[in-house]
């Protein structure tokens, strides 16, 4: 079985993603796009032209085993990505491309990704990462196209009364605190 993705001509973007019986897209034991193609441009009205073969195992450039892990044979990668509806499909590159997150973010083509302008998030330093009253956060700021550091203190563990009474904490991030909520 193959899986091909329905390209809009004039944006590139994936409109649809469907998948084909070996019946259909196999001759002489050779899997061949072609004939996928052709199928799907009888059967969908779609112009063959305009169906991608693409892969279900290929994630960021790396081709993955059906049980999640990372394949041994990293030659079956195929066209960078699984294409996903509203994803772009690059004839140029042959990589189909995740929603870009954010508009200031660039190709990374080796990788098949989108990456900050100025790079990946900071590394969190060893006091934030074990600190034990606080919680450290990166997020892209579109505005400064910089990571910004978010600083929340921990949450409150309840007590077995607050639990018993079916109580919550919310983050209030007007005061920067943890409020304890009752039903």
């Amino acid at each position: 079985m193959a899986h091909f993705a329905k390209i809009d001509p004039d944006t590139n973007l994936v409109l649809t993603v469907l998948v084909v019986s070996d019946s259909n897209c196999i001759k002489n034991g050779v899997e061949q796009e072609s004939l996928g193609q052709s199928f799907l441009q009888n059967s969908a009205n779609w112009p063959a032209a305009n169906w991608i073969k693409t892969s279900y195992n290929t994630k960021l450039n790396q081709y993955y085993n059906n049980d999640g892990t990372l394949a041994d044979d990293q030659s079956k990668v195929f066209r960078g990505n699984f294409a996903q509806i509203g994803s772009e499909w690059d004839p140029v590159n042959q990589i189909f491309w995740p929603i870009k997150p954010f508009d200031s973010w660039v190709k990374n083509i080796s990788k098949a990704r989108w990456e900050a302008p100025v790079g990946a998030r900071p590394a969190y330093t060893t006091e934030q990462k074990n600190s034990t009253t606080h919680d450290y956060l990166y997020s892209w700021n579109e505005s400064t196209t910089s990571w910004d550091l978010q600083e929340t203190p921990k949450q409150p563990a309840l007590t077995s009364e607050q639990e018993a009474a079916e109580q919550w904490y919310n983050y209030n991030p007007d005061n920067n605190s943890w409020e304890l909520q009752t039903p």
